[in-house]
């Protein structure tokens, strides 16, 4: 894509993709942690992101996730908890992909192994009435981070080995769980009707703000990250819309990741 003056656009130059980062998640760390006095630590095996923030406040409010005052970011609060036989550590309401990889980032750099995000998400196509899931498949790249981690492509794509661990997981789950594409915006209310038409002839089943930066990453970096979407709303074109469920949706949301958490743990942990 080129700019009015016929020049690249910056987002998509000097990005030499094959290079070595000058500046690591592995560096922010240290100088975080020295200047904070934060002794060297580690994150539970499996992370969470929870771009809303729904799993994280309901887990606090029955006392049920603890701080972790060893997570050196700047930018962010750790947390860990059990449940199901499991640890996991999770970072609330980390929204957009250029936050959450920013997370992601630092969360693989602190031992994290694999990473699942659920994030609430606008209907496109209407396959069913709110809310379900959707195990993402592939992303749509219309948002920023994701240009940085990868050449030019129409999509970012989720690893298919750990797409395919989860068939026939939710056979059981009471909460409906597809598989499919969505779309990654960074510009939420640059949502046009005229967007949305062609997005859904793409058969693109929602909109959501992580995944594509989260795959690129994945990608690039070979770490296991893994997507859902949890179709709550109609992007508020209809009444009553953006109800999630019992608990905003959280239970069923946390219930969801320890289904995916535990399919995907023989593939990605020793």
């Amino acid at each position: 894509m080129a700019a009015n003056d016929g020049e690249v656009l910056p987002i998509l130059a000097q990005k030499h993709y094959a290079q070595p980062c000058a500046f690591t998640p592995e560096s922010l760390l240290r100088e975080a942690r020295r200047q904070k006095r934060i002794p060297p630590s580690s994150t539970p095996a499996i992370c969470i992101l929870d771009p809303d923030g729904d799993i994280l406040r309901s887990l606090l409010a029955h006392g049920e996730a603890r701080l972790e005052k060893g997570w050196a970011c700047y930018h962010a609060q750790f947390y860990s908890f059990s449940h199901g036989g499991m640890e996991f550590g999770i970072v609330g309401c980390a929204v957009g992909a250029s936050f959450a990889t920013l997370i992601a980032e630092e969360m693989f750099a602190s031992s994290c192994k694999p990473l699942i995000s659920v994030t609430s998400s606008g209907q496109i196509v209407p396959v069913r009435s709110p809310p379900y899931f959707i195990v993402i498949d592939r992303a749509l790249r219309d948002e920023g981070t994701n240009c940085h981690y990868a050449p030019p492509s129409d999509y970012s794509h989720a690893d298919a080995g750990l797409i395919s661990k989860l068939d026939g997981a939710f056979e059981r789950f009471p909460v409906p769980v597809l598989t499919g594409a969505t779309w990654t915006t960074d510009a939420p209310f640059r949502e046009t009707q005229a967007a949305i038409d062609a997005m859904a002839e793409r058969n693109l089943l929602a909109v959501e703000m992580e995944a594509a930066g989260l795959y690129a990453f994945a990608r690039a970096q070979q770490k296991p990250v893994l997507c859902f979407s949890d179709v709550t709303n109609q992007m508020g074109r209809v009444d009553g819309d953006f109800e999630k469920g019992e608990a905003d949706g959280s239970r069923d949301a946390l219930e969801l990741i320890v289904i995916a958490a535990d399919r995907l743990r023989s593939r990605v942990l020793p």
